[in-house]
């Protein structure tokens, strides 16, 4: 399968303006990357997307979103057009056919690296103020956008996250769970469903967000902080875009002092609520429930051990945090 992954790449690449001179894997997770590296000197990343995660008008809409920041100042990946000077082109990977896009490759560790390099607790808190200070950034740009025609992505509001068809799947049929796990998860989403529901998706807490910033999507080059991997981005609740950023750290003992170190950054350039603030373990639940989802559509990455983790930290969560709703 791997010499049909780099035979495609290959094939594909030539969609570009690019004298190759290597390329190599780098990760099969939502999508197959690969870095690409080219005799003039520039370095790339090529990515062949899911197939049926994103069509290409929501692909393209991606694009024209990252562009908006990086005109008001975020640093995000630049795309690099084809010969034809389009967004995308497409290349079949076993049988399955692939949009493929290519973007400037940018050095340096995550920051998440950069974290466990320094075990200094003001240091961690740092690092959590500035991914604050970021998603400010990101949410005052989409606050003040206007969403061009055509613009397409998923929404993750109660039914994106909790309803009957979520965007992540029916995480409550997962394979993995076990046969009492699967009604008790059932109920767990219609009980959360109704709370989403009620909480509505007005525009002071609701909006386009990341949906996937967390310190593993945050790339420390030395210069500035880029924030990459945009490929779950859509219409969602900005205490969403908080519980993402910590649920890595669900079982870290310095969870609270991240969070505060968040909401702290944030605040230095827009406002939030406590509401919105105090709504992030409900969040947290979300993220976990849809996250079993995510890995039972995708039994290609094998992440069963993963699930039961999951699984565990809805039983120890999940009362706890849902009797604030009752």
């Amino acid at each position: 399968m791997s010499d049909e992954r780099l035979r495609a790449a290959r094939a594909v690449l030539r969609a570009w303006n690019l004298e190759v001179e290597d390329i190599h894997l780098v990760s099969v997770t939502e999508n197959i990357a690969f870095r690409v590296d080219d005799r003039a000197g520039g370095r790339y990343v090529l990515r062949l997307h899911r197939p049926w995660y994103h069509d290409l008008d929501e692909l393209i809409s991606e694009q024209t979103w990252t562009a908006a920041l990086r005109a008001a100042g975020v640093d995000v990946p630049v795309p690099v057009m084809t010969r034809d000077g389009e967004g995308y082109a497409s290349v079949e990977v076993a049988a399955e056919r692939r949009h493929a896009g290519l973007l400037e490759w940018v050095d340096g560790p995550t920051m998440h690296q950069v974290m466990r390099q320094n075990d200094d607790p003001a240091f961690a808190r740092q690092c959590f103020a500035q991914l604050g200070e970021i998603m400010a950034s990101i949410h005052n740009q989409s606050a003040a956008w206007t969403i061009p025609p055509g613009f397409r992505r998923q929404r993750l509001d109660a039914d994106g996250l909790m309803g009957e068809q979520p965007f992540w799947g029916r995480f409550w049929e997962s394979p993995h769970l076990q046969a009492d796990e699967r009604p008790r998860l059932a109920a767990l989403r219609e009980t959360i469903h109704g709370i989403l529901a009620d909480y509505g998706t007005e525009p002071g807490t609701f909006g386009l967000i990341h949906a996937d910033l967390h310190p593993n999507n945050v790339i420390d080059n030395g210069e500035a902080l880029h924030v990459i991997d945009f490929d779950d981005a859509g219409f969602g609740w900005h205490a969403y875009e908080f519980a993402v950023a910590l649920s890595h750290f669900h079982h870290d003992h310095r969870l609270e002092a991240f969070c505060g170190a968040m909401i702290d950054g944030y605040r230095r350039h827009r406002a939030v609520d406590d509401e919105t603030v105090a709504r992030i373990p409900l969040f947290l639940l979300v993220r976990s429930l849809a996250s079993i989802g995510w890995t039972a559509a995708r039994p290609e990455l094998d992440h069963g051990d993963w699930t039961r983790r999951l699984v565990q930290r809805v039983d120890e969560s999940a009362d706890e945090v849902l009797a604030r709703y009752r």
